[in-house]
């Protein structure tokens, strides 16, 4: 992309170039030297929002994260790749995940060849340069031509929810990447085998956790093309203990809207006698006529949220 008229500033080091990074939060100072061709520091004014105060002679250009130049991008990502720093790659990804909060810098990215640069981090070994990666990737996947390139990562993604420590922030942004990538159908069936592993996730998770892991099976189970690999997973019978009041309502009611989404499934005689011979897929454990669903169903009728008791009273119609 083409950046007339402007002054292509030189970079010293990565140090100097962090200078336009903040730490965290929506507002960046975006330093463009018109005389000397380097980066200064800026002086952070009040404020979460809105534009830096601070200037230097006039000569410092200040500008929203919504409203980066691609030559600011395609600096940031230059320096991710030379970067040997943990904290340096962290603050860096950070910035270029807030950028790609919005759709003119997740294209400009792309263009830049960004997704595979910001991608490869995905091995590196500090886990808070993971969690950052992922982060800039979940915002990048807001977008379905980036969409194309993201989806090889969904096997590392999950390998990374699977191997890491249970309810970390790794677990958390790598279920959150999934959750955007599967906001649409296109790609959902990157994720049928692994149906089994976000269930047991359900069972040993925290709450943020367990919504987060329902949110992505509440999309793949809206797509009914997605349905048969779903009820053939295998399925752990303990998921019935979730269907109970003590569960907390924001759970139990995308685990509701989840079990709305399976019950309105109508296998074929066939394909029913078929998934019955599975004992431990999710067909027998939740829509069988031997599953402990609809009773644990009728209970939650007296649940005291009344969204879920309406919800409950749908399904069972």
């Amino acid at each position: 992309m083409g950046d007339s008229g402007s002054i292509t500033p030189r970079i010293g080091s990565m140090k100097t170039l962090l200078g336009i990074v903040a730490g965290a939060g929506v507002s960046y100072g975006i330093y463009k030297l018109l005389s000397g061709g380097s980066f200064r520091r800026y002086k952070k004014s009040g404020g979460n929002e809105g534009l830096a105060s601070k200037t230097s002679e006039g000569n410092i250009i200040h500008q929203s994260v919504s409203n980066l130049e691609p030559q600011h991008l395609n600096m940031l990502l230059t320096c991710l790749k030379a970067s040997n720093s943990t904290s340096e790659r962290c603050r860096l990804l950070l910035t270029l995940g807030n950028a790609a909060a919005f759709t003119v810098n997740q294209n400009i990215i792309r263009e830049y060849e960004g997704i595979p640069i910001i991608g490869g981090f995905l091995s590196d070994p500090a886990p808070e340069v993971k969690v950052q990666t992922l982060n800039a990737l979940s915002n990048l996947c807001m977008n379905l031509q980036n969409q194309e390139q993201l989806k090889v990562y969904v096997p590392q993604v999950l390998q990374l929810i699977e191997m890491s420590p249970m309810n970390s922030d790794l677990q958390l942004a790598a279920l959150r990447m999934l959750t955007n990538l599967s906001v649409t159908d296109k790609h959902q069936h990157l994720l049928k085998d692994a149906v089994t592993l976000l269930l047991h996730l359900l069972l040993v998770s925290d709450v943020t956790l367990q919504v987060q892991t329902l949110k992505v099976l509440v999309n793949m189970s809206s797509n009914p093309d997605m349905m048969d690999d779903i009820v053939q997973a295998q399925a752990p019978a303990s998921v019935m203990l979730l269907f109970a009041a003590q569960t907390s309502s924001e759970v139990l009611m995308r685990l509701l809207t989840f079990t709305g989404n399976l019950k309105s499934w109508r296998p074929s005689a066939q394909v029913a006698e078929e998934l019955r011979r599975n004992r431990d897929c999710l067909f027998r454990v939740m829509l069988d006529e031997s599953s402990e669903l609809h009773g644990r169903l009728v209970q939650l009728l007296s649940h005291p949220d009344k969204e879920i008791q309406a919800q409950v009273a749908h399904i069972l119609t």
